[in-house]
Formats: C-alpha cells, sequence, structure tokens
C-alpha cells in the first residue's frame, strides 16, 4: 500500500496564501489608499487591523504548533518507508525511515495539545536490541490515512 497527504498540505498552504493575499490587500486599502471609511460595525481601523491580524497569526501558526508533515508511506515491497518532512513556510530537512519488514518491532502512537498533534514512533530490531526513531507526526493525515497506516503497520508487527 502507497500513500500520501499532498493533498492536505497543498490545502494548508493555498489557506495561508490566500490569508496572506486577504492581511496585504486590506492593509493596502486602508492604510495606503485610504477607501474603507471607520468606523465599520463600530469599530475603528486599530481594532479591526489587530483583529485581522490575530486570525492571520492563528492560521499561521497552527501548522507550526500543529507539526504538520508532509508524509509518504509504502510497504509495497519488503521495507516499510516513510518518507517526512515539515509543511510549514520554511518546509525544512527531508527525512526517510526505511526498515525491512523482517526487522521492524512495533510502532507506538502519541498525542498532545488535547489530541490535535499526533505523532508515530517506529521501532526496529538491531541485533538484540531495539532501536527507535524519532517521532513523523502524522496530524495532517486524514482519519482515513492514518488507519490506514495503523492497520498496514498493525499487519507487519512480528508475532511473540
Amino acid at each position: 500500500m502507497t500513500f500520501d497527504n499532498t493533498k492536505q498540505i497543498i490545502s494548508i498552504r493555498i489557506r495561508l496564501f490566500i490569508a496572506t493575499v486577504l492581511i496585504l490587500a486590506y492593509l493596502a486599502v486602508t492604510y495606503l489608499i485610504g477607501r474603507i471609511k471607520f468606523p465599520v460595525l463600530g469599530l475603528s481601523e486599530t481594532a479591526w487591523t489587530i483583529i485581522l491580524i490575530a486570525i492571520y497569526l492563528i492560521i499561521f501558526f497552527i501548522p507550526i504548533m500543529l507539526n504538520h508533515q508532509f508524509i509518504s508511506y509504502s510497504d509495497d515491497d519488503e521495507n516499510i518507508v516513510i518518507k517526512y518532512f515539515n509543511a510549514g513556510i520554511g518546509g525544512g530537512k527531508k527525512n526517510s525511515i526505511k526498515i525491512y519488514k523482517t526487522a521492524f518491532a512495533g510502532y507506538k502512537t502519541e498525542s498532545r495539545l488535547f489530541g490535535l498533534d499526533k505523532s508515530l514512533i517506529l521501532y526496529q530490531k538491531v541485533g538484540q536490541n531495539v532501536a527507535k526513531y524519532p517521532p513523523v507526526h502524522i496530524s495532517a493525515l486524514s482519519k482515513e490515512q492514518r488507519n490506514k497506516l495503523i492497520k498496514s503497520l498493525n499487519d507487519h508487527i512480528p508475532a511473540i
């Protein structure tokens, strides 16, 4: 099985782009051109500016706070392969985890921020020991994709 969360990451980036264009357009129309006559709905231009910039910052920082990552998962051959990188503005270092199915030792899921930030930790047998990989944040996966991922990993857990 192979899948990735390209659609979710593109959606996040489009929302951020639209929010950026709208806030810049508001600032240009309000302060450079002066076309909006205040008060609007009883609020001054300063109040509207603060409210709109606060909304913009929330839209901007949610993917960063929830550690949204692009994830590509494949278990089609003798390996389990997960490729991932941060989906925020800066992007980030591309990472990859490749585990032979025979060396796969299990996984653990963790949640924080009231279950909004979910992560996956993979384990691999290395000789007589078990190695732990850094967490892969799976918050940006759809519920269906998370379920597919967990089902696939469960299928590869060795019988004890």
